[in-house]
Order: structure tokens, then C-alpha cells, then sequence
């Protein structure tokens, strides 16, 4: 129950900012993309802000074993990036690119009721069965 929760608030709380600082509008990123155009830059101080949350987040959880609900910790485990990584990042940016969603901002702009996210969610949904047809291969392999 604790865990679900957290997870709730966590949520709600990603969300939220996600709608205040307007990166649920693809229309947004796509602006911040468009760097021979009308370029809109908000979308690096967004950036910027939750990569800081993030050092500093990860810099706690370097340091314990457990987590503040009392999980077990489960960081990275390299800080080389391989093909996979690589190929994914690429497939990611190409996706963000032509939506202008990524997975957050694509889940609250389906809660919104923007009909355009409803094709990127479902193209995400398919993708992610892809990749587990793929990883299950793989690993049989």
C-alpha cells in the first residue's frame, strides 16, 4: 500500500509539472526542435531543472542500499553506453522529433484528451511488445 502510494504521488506530482510547464503540448517541444525557426528554449530550462533533481537524486541513492519505502536499491549497473542504449536513444529522438511527445507528456496528454496522443500511445504500447517479442528471442538465443 505504501509503495502504491508513493508511486501515485510521484506520478501525479510528474504529471502536473509536465502540465504547468507546458511539455504535454507537443506543439512545445516541437518549438524547442525547431532551432532554425521559431525556436522556444523553455524546454531547455525544463531539461536543465529535472537533470539537476536528478544528480542530486542520484547522488542519495548511491549511497544507501535501500530505498525510503525500504526497497531494495537497483541503479545502473554501467556507465558505458552500448549499442542497445545507442539504438534506442536514436529510435527515442526520432519519435520525440515527429510527435513531439515523449512517454510522460504522451500519458497526460491522453488523460487530457488530446487525440493525437492516442496514436503515439498506442505506437508505444507496440512498440514496447515489440521489443519484449525481440529481448524474449534474444535471450532464447
Amino acid at each position: 500500500m505504501k509503495f502504491n502510494l508513493a508511486s501515485f504521488g510521484a506520478g501525479l506530482l510528474f504529471g502536473l509539472g509536465l502540465l504547468v510547464s507546458g511539455m504535454a503540448n507537443p506543439e512545445k517541444v516541437l518549438g524547442f526542435l525547431d532551432i532554425a525557426g521559431q525556436w522556444d528554449p523553455s524546454l531547455a530550462f525544463v531539461m536543465g531543472g529535472a537533470i539537476l533533481v536528478g544528480l542530486f537524486a542520484f547522488a542519495v541513492a548511491k549511497q544507501r542500499t535501500v530505498s525510503f519505502l525500504g526497497f531494495n536499491m537497483r541503479l545502473p549497473g554501467s556507465d558505458r553506453p552500448d549499442r542497445r542504449l545507442l539504438v534506442g536513444s536514436l529510435l527515442f529522438g526520432a519519435g520525440w522529433g515527429l510527435a513531439g511527445f515523449c512517454p510522460g507528456p504522451g500519458l497526460v496528454a491522453l488523460g487530457a484528451g488530446e487525440t493525437g496522443a492516442l496514436v503515439f500511445v498506442v505506437a508505444m504500447v507496440a512498440g514496447m511488445g515489440l521489443f519484449e517479442v525481440i529481448e524474449k528471442n534474444r535471450v532464447a538465443n
